[in-house]
């Protein structure tokens, strides 16, 4: 008598379960972070008395730059996040990648805003995780 074992490729592990419900739902937040990044820029440029003028730092950049800086992040935040949305391999690497640059522009912003800059670097993280670890092909043992 032969028992035949069946792998059923719709089951996957809890975690693969959570991280890609996550993808979903970074997707969501990276358009989101993108909204608000592109609205950041538009009013830093527009009115650069919007943003308090700190202390100088070493690596300052003019309000006007850092508008545009934003402004295009904000920009491909949105594109990625939508190819994301549907399902497009690229949009995975390139998500990580916009993510990443967000991490670094945010830093750089700390002097600004700091909390802000900090929930913003949090969001990218959990971008960049739950992108990073979803497998969309169920491994078969």
């Amino acid at each position: 008598m032969s028992e035949e074992v069946r792998v059923n490729p719709e089951a996957g592990s809890v975690k693969q379960g959570i991280a890609a419900g996550t993808s979903i739902g970074a997707a969501v937040i990276l358009v989101t972070l993108g909204i608000i990044s592109l609205f950041q820029g538009i009013a830093a440029v527009a009115e650069d008395e919007v943003f308090v003028r700190g202390v100088e730092y070493m690596y300052k950049l003019d309000f006007t730059g850092w508008g545009w800086i934003h402004i295009v992040l904000g920009i491909l935040m949105v594109l990625v996040g939508i190819a994301l949305m549907a399902g497009q391999t690229w949009a995975r690497v390139t998500a990580v990648i916009i993510a990443a640059l967000s991490i670094i522009a945010n830093f750089l912003w700390l002097p600004y805003y700091p909390w802000w800059s900090i929930l913003i670097i949090a969001l990218d993280i959990v971008v960049i995780w739950a992108v990073s670890t979803w497998k969309p092909q169920p491994d078969y043992y």
